[in-house]
C-alpha cells in the first residue's frame, strides 16, 4: 500500500487541461448555457467539506448548480459508510435515477466517497448500476476534472478506487454552501482503528494540514464574514502527531484565536483518549473557541470499551468531564453513543444510561449498532436481538430527552449570546453557543448576526427567547 502524501501544485496544474476540456465539450453540447451540477452529500461534515471543494472544481470549469437532479447536467452523490442505513439511502436514491438517465442519456451520474471507497460497494455499483458512468474514491477527489473527461469524452465508465494512504490537497476553492458559517478541514483520516468503525479503511491513515495553510484560510473565511468556523477532522485532539512543525491541536487554537474578529471556533470530532487537561486549559483562555465540546464516549461500560477499541475506561472518561468542568465552566457536552454493540449486556447498557445520567449532555447522537464489512466487530457474536436493542435505544432516547428539558429549564430567565441561523418562517431560529437552539422572533435580514437572546421557555431541545440587543 502507498503511503501517504501531498499533492503538489504541479500535479494540480495537471487538471488545467481536463478542465478547459469540458469547457468545450459543454459549450458544444449547448451553445451558451452553462451546465448544471447536483451534488446531494451523505454523512459528516468533512463530506460537506470535500463536496465543497468538488464544487469549486466545477465552478472553475463554468458549472452553475441546482438543487433538482432532473435539471442536471452533472449528478455527484457524496457517501457515506458510517452505518448501513446511508448506504441502502444511496443505493435507493441511485436506483431512482434509472428512469432519468433512460430520458436523458447524456446526462453524467456519479458517486464518490467514503462508501464507495469499499471494493464490495464499487463492484455492486459497477455490476447492477449500469447507468452510473464514474465511481470514485476518497483519495482522488483533487482529479475529478480528469476523471469526467474520461468518461464523458472518452465515453467509458470509469472506476477509480487506489488503495493508499491517503492524500493531503492544497490550493483547491470552495464553493461554500453557506455565508456566515464554514467548515475548515485541518487533518484527515484516523489511526485509532474502533473494532465498529469503517472509516480508518476508507479515509486511510492520520494526516493533518500545514498550520500555516490552515490560519491563512480561517484569516480569509473571517474577512469574507464568516461569524463560525468548525475545525474538522476525524480525531482533532492528535492534530499535528508526528509532523515536522510541532504544532498540536491546543496550539492551534491559540493561534486561530489570535486572528482578529468577531467569530466562533468549533472543533470535531475530539476522541477522549488523546482530550488532556491542557487542551482544556486552552480553550479556558481563548474567548473565542466555543465552551460545546463533542466527546463521544459510545459506552459507559470499560469491557465494551475495551472489545470497542476505544483506549479508554468508563472513569478515564468521567475524570476527563471533572477536569473540563472545573478549567472551563460552564462547558456543555454532547457525545455520540452506541446501544447494542456485540456482545453488550444489560448491565453494560446500564452503566451507559448511569454516565449519562452522571454527565448529564446537552444531547446525544445515538445509534444502534450497524455492523461494517471488513470490521472486526462484523465477526463478534452478537447474541443480543434486535427487539432488545429497539427497546434498550427507544429508553435511552427517553432518558435523555427529560435531562435535557431539565437543563434547559434552568436557562429560563438567562441571557444568552446566539447566532441567527435561520428563517423558519413564523419565527428565526439561533444557536446558543453551548449548541442548544433557539427560536426568537426577528428580522431575517438579521440572519447571520450574534445577539444577545432571553430565555423565556423551555422544552426538551429547544428553548424560546426574545432578542434584547
Amino acid at each position: 500500500m502507498a503511503k501517504t502524501r501531498v499533492i503538489t501544485p504541479e500535479e494540480l496544474e495537471q487538471q488545467e487541461p481536463f478542465k478547459e476540456q469540458l469547457r468545450r465539450f459543454y459549450e458544444q453540447r449547448q451553445p451558451g448555457v452553462a451546465p448544471l451540477a447536483y451534488i446531494r452529500t451523505y454523512g459528516c461534515q468533512q463530506n460537506v467539506a470535500d463536496s465543497e471543494r468538488m464544487k469549486g472544481q466545477l465552478a472553475q470549469i463554468g458549472f452553475g448548480f441546482t438543487d433538482k437532479p432532473e435539471e442536471a447536467d452533472f449528478i455527484l452523490f457524496n457517501t457515506c459508510a458510517v452505518r448501513e442505513h446511508a448506504e441502502d439511502r444511496v443505493f435507493g436514491n441511485v436506483g431512482a435515477l434509472k428512469a432519468l438517465k433512460r430520458r436523458r442519456p447524456e446526462i453524467l451520474i456519479a458517486l464518490c466517497g467514503c462508501m464507495v471507497q469499499q471494493e464490495h460497494i464499487a463492484k455492486k455499483l459497477y455490476q447492477s448500476y449500469p447507468f452510473v458512468g464514474l465511481v470514485f474514491g476518497t483519495h482522488v477527489q483533487h482529479r475529478l476534472p480528469e476523471l469526467m473527461v474520461r468518461t464523458l469524452v472518452e465515453r467509458r465508465r470509469v472506476v477509480e478506487i487506489p488503495e493508499c494512504d491517503g492524500v493531503i490537497t492544497e490550493g483547491i476553492p470552495a464553493e461554500r454552501d453557506g455565508t456566515f458559517k464554514a467548515f475548515l478541514p485541518i487533518m484527515y483520516g484516523c489511526n485509532n482503528f474502533c473494532t465498529y468503525c469503517i472509516v480508518p479503511y476508507v479515509r486511510g491513515r492520520e494526516r493533518s494540514r500545514d498550520p500555516e495553510f490552515i490560519i491563512a484560510e480561517a484569516k480569509e473565511l473571517v474577512r469574507q464574514g464568516y461569524r463560525e468556523i468548525t475545525l474538522l477532522g476525524q480525531n482533532v485532539n492528535s492534530y499535528g502527531k508526528g509532523e515536522a512543525h510541532g504544532v498540536d491541536f491546543p496550539e492551534l487554537l491559540k493561534r486561530l484565536n489570535a486572528i482578529p474578529g468577531d467569530f466562533l471556533i468549533r472543533f470535531m470530532t475530539s476522541h477522549p483518549k488523546d482530550a488532556t487537561p491542557r487542551l482544556f486549559d486552552t480553550i479556558a483562555a481563548c474567548e473565542k473557541v466555543s465552551r460545546h465540546f463533542h466527546l463521544p464516549f459510545q459506552s459507559g461500560s470499560s469491557r465494551v470499551l475495551r472489545e470497542m477499541n476505544r483506549g479508554y475506561t468508563r472513569e478515564q472518561y468521567l475524570e476527563l468531564i471533572r477536569y473540563a468542568r472545573k478549567a472551563v465552566p460552564g462547558i456543555a457536552f454532547t457525545s455520540d453513543v452506541i446501544v447494542g454493540f456485540p456482545g453488550e449486556q444489560r448491565e453494560d447498557f446500564e452503566e451507559t444510561l448511569s454516565l449519562i445520567r452522571e454527565v448529564g449532555f446537552v444531547s446525544l447522537f445515538t445509534f444502534i449498532y450497524s455492523p461494517r464489512e471488513g470490521t472486526p466487530a462484523a465477526k463478534m457474536p452478537d447474541p443480543i436481538t434486535a427487539e432488545e436493542k429497539t427497546a434498550w435505544f427507544q429508553e435511552l432516547t427517553a432518558l435523555q430527552e427529560s435531562l435535557s428539558a431539565e437543563r434547559l429549564q434552568k436557562l429560563v430567565g438567562t441571557e444568552q449570546r446566539a447566532l441567527l441561523e435561520t428563517d423558519a418562517g413564523d419565527y428565526l431560529e439561533a444557536r446558543l453557543a453551548e449548541n442548544s437552539v433557539v427560536r426568537v422572533q426577528g428580522d431575517p435580514a438579521r440572519i447571520g448576526e450574534y445577539v444577545t437572546v432571553r430565555i423565556t421557555s423551555a422544552r426538551s431541545y429547544i428553548v424560546t427567547g426574545d432578542i434584547v440587543d
